[in-house]
Formats: structure tokens, sequence, C-alpha cells
């Protein structure tokens, strides 16, 4: 069986806004796994970080096929998606 490596993934100045998560979920199709990159512009300190992933774990799991979760190591967000 042939997997796919983890798709790698940036978040930079603007946040997480709605393009941002169209494309995560467009990512999500391919891949169970997605290294998030946390750039210095977007705000590094561990509780936005957190804040993010959370944000971002919640509204990808709004259209119910799937569930989210995550683990954080420095600045990257690795993000896995499973079945309901």
């Amino acid at each position: 069986m042939n997997t796919l490596p983890p798709a790698k993934f940036q978040i930079g100045k603007n946040g997480i806004t709605q393009g941002t998560l169209d494309s995560l979920s467009l990512v999500f199709k391919n891949h169970k796994h997605v290294r998030i990159s946390v750039l210095k512009a977007s705000g590094r300190s561990r509780e936005s970080i957190e804040k993010m992933a959370s944000e971002l774990a919640a509204s990808l799991s709004k259209n119910g096929e799937y569930y989210f979760n995550y683990k954080i190591i420095g600045f990257t967000i690795i993000m896995n998606r499973h079945p309901k």
C-alpha cells in the first residue's frame, strides 16, 4: 500500500481566513496528515498557536464526515484526519 507523505501548509500574517479553510479542506481530501507551519508574522506565542489549531480542527470538522486532532511541536501544527 502506497501512502502519501504529510502535506505541508503555512499560515502567515492573515491568520486563518476562509481561503485557508478551503485550501486545507482540499488538501485533506488526498492526505490524512498535514504539517502546518505557523510563520512569525501570524503571532508565535504558544497560546495563539493552540487557539489556531483548535479553531482549524473545529472548522474542518463541521462537515461531519471526519474529525480532526492535532499535536503542536514548536511552531508547527500536525493535524490528522480520522473518519467518524
